[in-house]
């Protein structure tokens, strides 16, 4: 599986304050185009920049392609999970050049927990009902999930680019457990969306409460990066400089 690799900011830019490389891990449905209008704003204030093309099969194999883009940056890195992408990076995490975490409308489990483990003990999100499974074993959202869930505050052109490029997610990849959470030892930051219909609100905020997470909130989708991408970039660089 590859990676979308970004190489470093040029000598005219001058180097960031704190950690100098970020990993963007996606998470389902989607793939590393998520951070597409973020990634300009990284480079522009000098921060190397890897989005990972998870393959959103299992726990494990999108831990391990992670891991592969972590071991590309040449120092600390704060690494970056979106929705199931936070599951990715809590395990990832733990590798020896993470030095914080930072998590965007994301799942966020404790140790030996799995997607079903977290989301189970709240009331399902309204994106939940448009999810279909396949015949081979993968998730999907429906048009309408896409539309009204998922990117409801993008523009219909953005909204259908998103469901026809949208990464299908494994069944397994919803069952399989982390095994150690890197936040219990690993600074924590989290952006929470006020209108996600896919990560409810109540429980982005009891996992923010959870990691003592430095907490943002913003009203928007389940898919801020894209909808307020200046904001999120201000906050990824916030976290960056305060390591």
């Amino acid at each position: 599986m590859t990676t979308i690799l970004f190489t470093p900011a040029t000598q005219a830019q001058q180097s960031p304050k704190g950690v100098k490389n970020i990993v963007l891990v996606h998470g389902a449905f989607a793939d590393g185009s998520s951070w597409v209008k973020i990634i300009p704003t990284l480079k522009a204030k000098g921060y190397n920049v890897i989005a990972v093309q998870n393959p959103l099969s299992s726990i494990e194999e999108d831990v391990a392609a992670t891991k592969r883009a972590i071991a590309l940056m040449e120092g600390p890195v704060l690494l970056v999970g979106h929705s199931y992408g936070g599951m990715v990076v809590t395990e990832a995490g733990n590798d020896p050049k993470v030095a914080g975490l930072l998590y965007v409308c994301a799942l966020v489990p404790d140790d030996n927990q799995s997607v079903q483990d977290v989301t189970g003990a709240f009331p399902a999100a309204p994106g939940s009902a448009e999810i279909r499974p396949d015949a081979s074993g993968f998730l999907s959202l429906t048009s309408k999930g896409i539309h009204n869930n998922f990117a409801q505050d993008l523009t219909k052109g953005e909204k259908d680019l998103l469901f026809v490029t949208q990464g299908p997610w494994s069944v397994k990849a919803t069952t399989d457990k982390i095994s150690q959470a890197a936040w219990k030892t690993k600074p924590a930051w989290c952006i929470i969306g006020i209108d996600d219909q896919m990560v409810p609100v109540a429980l982005a905020r009891a996992e923010a409460r959870m990691i003592k997470a430095k907490a943002l909130e913003l009203k928007s989708s389940h898919v801020p990066m894209l909808s307020m991408p200046d904001k999120v970039a201000a906050f990824i660089i916030g976290a960056a400089q305060e390591l």
